[in-house]
């Protein structure tokens, strides 16, 4: 598997990320190894928060939940997916899959890290992986929470906007990272924030995990992931884990999935989900500070 690895410079002096970063070698699931990178906040000792991001930004998404989540004493764990951020990067669409990603990230998270008592945070992407990984270790969570996201098996039409946009990543000449997560926004975008979303993509040569990602959604019955996400429901339509849904007011893309994960998680029963006024689909961006107090009021009340 050819790898490009963007230059630490691209990543210096970003806006609100002071962050430092940490790396650790996953195995490519070719004979070879990956580099993947994450950042964190809070103590060591406190409960992990996993949080995921989506396509196609990266742990830079988290920047102002960090700080919020470690306050109250948790463990704020944001890694970069293979392909984004200052994780390696396949150079092959073709070198990218669905199960790939799912594993790469169990291995930073289990194999490397060792967590126990996660409370996953997954949004877009962040939450088609983390449920996976929820469904196929719930020993290793404590808790969810689904934000503009879902678990799509192919058996029910994607929103045609969803299309869209994939067909934008599929033609655009040059694939421009920062104007898409200015759209997926309802709130402006500064200038130097969308630049730090463009900083893991040197040029075209690096983009082929944003590239990829749409094309690996299940959109039919017969996708190669559509069994493997038909049995994370069947084991998450029956799993008590404390499940709080968190979506956004302005998100096109996921919106029918809310209420669908409010019904379907048992531990989303009876529980009052807050939506995230004024945001988008990156809601983090739009509205990160809010999402993070309902994260840190939901694992405080369920202890």
């Amino acid at each position: 598997m050819h790898t490009l690895r963007t230059p630490d410079e691209r990543f210096a002096d970003l806006p609100g990320f002071p962050f430092p970063p940490h790396y650790a070698q996953v195995p490519d699931q070719t004979g070879g190894t990956l580099r993947m990178a994450w950042v964190e906040a809070g103590p060591a000792a406190g409960e992990p928060v996993l949080l995921l991001h989506g396509e196609p930004s990266w742990s830079y998404l988290y920047r102002t939940m960090l700080p919020i989540l470690a306050a109250a004493g948790l463990r704020a764990i944001a890694p970069d997916m293979v392909g984004f951020g200052r994780s390696d990067k396949p150079a092959e669409a073709a070198d990218h899959s669905y199960a790939r990603h799912v594993e790469w990230m169990r291995a930073l998270a289990f194999d490397v890290l060792d967590l126990h008592r996660v409370t996953l945070v997954g949004q877009d992407w962040g939450g088609l992986i983390g449920l996976r990984l929820v469904a196929e270790h719930p020993g290793r969570f404590a808790r969810i929470v689904a934000a503009n996201t879902g678990l799509p098996t192919g058996d029910h039409p994607m929103p045609e906007v969803w299309h869209t946009f994939r067909t934008a990543v599929r033609t655009a000449p040059d694939l421009d990272i920062g104007r898409f997560v200015r759209s997926g926004c309802r709130r402006p975008l500064a200038e130097d924030a969308s630049a730090a979303y463009d900083a893991p993509f040197p040029d075209e040569t690096y983009k082929a995990g944003p590239r990829a990602m749409p094309d690996l959604v299940p959109t039919t019955p017969d996708d190669p992931a559509t069994p493997a996400n038909r049995a994370a429901w069947a084991v998450l339509s029956r799993l008590e884990l404390p499940a709080l849904v968190a979506f956004s007011d302005g998100d096109p893309i996921t919106a029918a999935m809310a209420p669908i994960l409010r019904r379907t998680l048992p531990g989303a029963q009876g529980r009052e989900h807050p939506t995230i006024a004024d945001a988008g689909h990156f809601l983090q961006e739009d509205a990160g500070e809010d999402l993070a107090r309902h994260v840190v009021r939901f694992v405080q009340g369920t202890q």
